[in-house]
């Protein structure tokens, strides 16, 4: 059941990625480009998690922090740098 939970994590994250860069190049807003490649970056890190909880002889943990702190990087990357 967990996995069905994590699954539908990753579809969830995949979804704003996918409206948040669709509204990007409609709009050319930049913002929108930083937490597009955020939540794309956290659609990975939700696709490692699935990986890791079905197959226990697998140890992703470290992989899933680095790129969780890489997404969240871009979008604060974004928030600070990035003036329009």
């Amino acid at each position: 059941m967990a996995a069905v939970f994590y699954a539908l994590c990753t579809l969830t994250a995949a979804l704003c990625a996918w409206l948040l860069l669709r509204s990007y190049y409609r709009s050319r807003y930049r913002l929108l480009l930083w937490g597009g490649l955020c939540f794309a970056g956290l659609t990975l890190n939700n696709g490692l998690l699935v990986i890791d909880k079905q197959i226990p002889e697998v140890d992703l943990f470290t992989w899933r922090l680095v790129l969780g702190l890489a997404a969240m990087l871009v979008l604060l990357y974004g928030i600070i740098w990035d003036r329009e």
